[in-house]
């Protein structure tokens, strides 16, 4: 039965767009026929709306020439690794928006009693209702769903890592406003690590050290961003480790973000970095795909209220290279433009004035194989010849792959043309070069900055 989606998918193709098909079909599937009632699964929000409103007279023509009867069409949220999300969405109420300030003020506990309101430093804009679920953090949303439900059991810690740009601020403190609607009795807290230490050496100087402690050890939820601006003072990191030990030891929930694994924090006690990944490992939030950017910038254009063609947002998602900060900022920049001119974006596309600081520039004519190998080569320090040459050095064999990768990514050259230029016997070696880079890139952060810096270069 499932079999027969394939061929749906055919014909669509050569009815939508190209673009079109890309975006909203490559990453659908039949879920079930049930009772005259065809179930599609799609990765996200963003793409079950288009295909409900704006693609669903193409999906019933085409299901209909594969003669599937059907009364019915739905469209549901499911990922690959069948992960869902509610697409339903909510609005932050007065109430709620006062738990996740700095009120003081009582609230009612469920038993009777009173709590304190004390300053969460949540922003509470920040909700699971307006993070775009993807391929590329489904499984961190999944388990920070679980964390809302279950604080402090399960996933304890949570570490979340990931390049600048790609949401980790906004899920871990969607966190913890989802936990204060469900517990608005329970005392959470989001602070930058510099913040902590800031404060803490400021108490210190005080001789308020205790009072400090005493602060955190009273935490149901304790979120640290940015860890990996850990500073290198014995004392600090102890006071730190004391009170993670504390609230870890009282299934109190510990979340922390870092750009880059704890045993690549240089300045991080050892101990330390052990415990971080105590609960769940570490997490990593990867860089979106072509679809998941473009479901990030048609849910960033709904929220803003704004009209974008389909179109637009596949020349920001294909044109943006560097994270989901710099796709907004491309997004507004397009609007703002755009309604300056009084045209559409696409139009302001058309006419060449789309291009802001972080679109990938693209007009100097077709890039050259050989300025890509040039580039690699410069950026790791090594000559052409030495790169494309024989040696297995592995930081010689890692820019061959680095080159290898770009050749495929950017100039979507055949296996066989990528090994020729980069002197590689056959394509087989260029694919284990291309997915080596891609699996290293993951875990490794300076590798990931690297080739977004080399990237860009080949566009000058």
């Amino acid at each position: 039965m499932f079999d027969v989606w394939k061929n749906v998918l055919a014909d669509l193709e050569q009815t939508v767009a190209h673009t079109s098909y890309i975006t909203f079909f490559t990453n659908t599937h039949l879920i079930s026929i049930n009772n005259q009632i065809v179930r599609i699964g799609a990765p996200n929000v963003f793409i079950v709306r288009q295909l409900r409103g704006k693609y669903n007279n193409d999906v019933k023509s085409a299901l209909k020439k594969n003669n599937i009867a059907f009364k019915e069409v739905e469209y549901v949220v499911e990922s690959s690794t069948s992960i869902r999300k509610k697409a339903k969405g909510r609005e932050v109420t007065g109430g709620e928006v006062k738990v996740a300030s700095a009120v003081t003020k009582s609230l009612p506990r469920r038993s009777g009693g009173t709590v304190k309101v004390f300053g969460t430093g949540l922003n509470p804009s920040y909700t699971l209702d307006s993070f775009v679920v993807g391929s590329n953090n489904d499984l961190a949303v999944s388990i920070a769903k679980n964390i809302i439900e279950h604080p402090g059991e399960k996933y304890n810690p949570f570490f979340l890592y990931g390049g600048p740009g790609l949401g980790k601020t906004h899920l871990i403190q969607a966190i913890g406003n989802e936990i204060l609607r469900k517990h608005p009795e329970m005392k959470v807290l989001y602070t930058p690590t510099n913040h902590f230490f800031s404060e803490f050496i400021e108490m210190i100087k005080k001789n308020k050290g205790d009072a400090f402690s005493q602060k955190y050890r009273k935490l149901d939820v304790l979120i640290i961003d940015d860890f990996q601006q850990m500073i290198k003072k014995d004392r600090s990191q102890e006071e730190f480790f004391n009170i993670f030990y504390d609230l870890h030891q009282n299934n109190k929930q510990i979340i922390v973000t870092s750009d880059r694994l704890p045993s690549q924090i240089a300045t991080l006690d050892e101990r330390l970095a052990s415990r971080l990944t105590w609960g769940t490992g570490a997490i990593d939030l990867q860089m979106p795909t072509f679809e998941d950017k473009c479901a990030i910038l048609r849910s960033m254009a709904d929220y803003k209220g704004a009209e974008i063609e389909d179109e637009a947002i596949s020349y920001i998602a294909e044109n943006v290279k560097t994270n989901i900060r710099d796709l907004e900022g491309e997004l507004a920049h397009l609007l703002a433009i755009a309604e300056l001119r009084g045209k559409t974006p696409l139009e302001i596309i058309n006419d060449g004035l789309a291009t802001g600081s972080t679109v990938v520039k693209r007009t100097g004519g077709v890039v050259r194989p050989r300025k890509v190998v040039e580039k690699v080569a410069k950026s790791f320090g090594l000559s052409v010849e030495e790169m494309t040459g024989k040696s297995r050095v592995a930081h010689i064999k890692t820019a061959r792959q680095v080159a290898m990768y770009l050749l495929r990514e950017e100039l979507g050259l055949s296996l066989n043309k990528v090994a020729a230029e980069t002197g590689v016997k056959d394509h087989t070696t260029v694919m284990h070069g291309v997915d080596k880079i891609k699996e290293d890139m993951k875990l490794n952060f300076n590798l990931r900055e690297q080739i977004s810096s080399i990237r860009e270069s080949i566009y000058e």
